[in-house]
């Protein structure tokens, strides 16, 4: 048989590793929770993020209809201006002709 000291060592180691054991795992329930604080915290800010990125696409959308309203009344500015343009020059060539022609009946 074996000798009470060997015994009682074998009982210190075995208690040792016990308590070893506990601190070990009140350290991991201590560092599970801070994970899960951690990952809520993480959760709300994905939201957060998500949010404003869903409020930036909008924005996006509105602002490039926006753009496109306002290229299509340029466009329409500028075909405005060049048909005005053209009249102009029409005029213009119609009253070089009637100055010739009025040279004409003045000789």
């Amino acid at each position: 048989m074996k000798t009470s000291s060997e015994k009682e060592k074998k009982l210190n180691d075995a208690l040792t590793r016990l308590k070893d054991f506990y601190i070990k795992t009140e350290n991991s329930n201590s560092d599970l929770e801070i994970l899960e604080k951690q990952k809520n915290q993480l959760e709300i800010e994905k939201k957060e993020i998500s949010e404003k990125y869903t409020h930036l696409i909008t924005e996006h959308n509105r602002i490039k209809n926006e753009l496109n309203l306002y290229k299509e009344k340029l466009q329409t500015e500028k075909s405005k201006e060049t048909e005005f343009s053209n009249k102009i020059d029409e005029l213009n060539q119609e009253t070089d002709t009637l100055l010739e022609e009025i040279d004409k009946w003045q000789m």
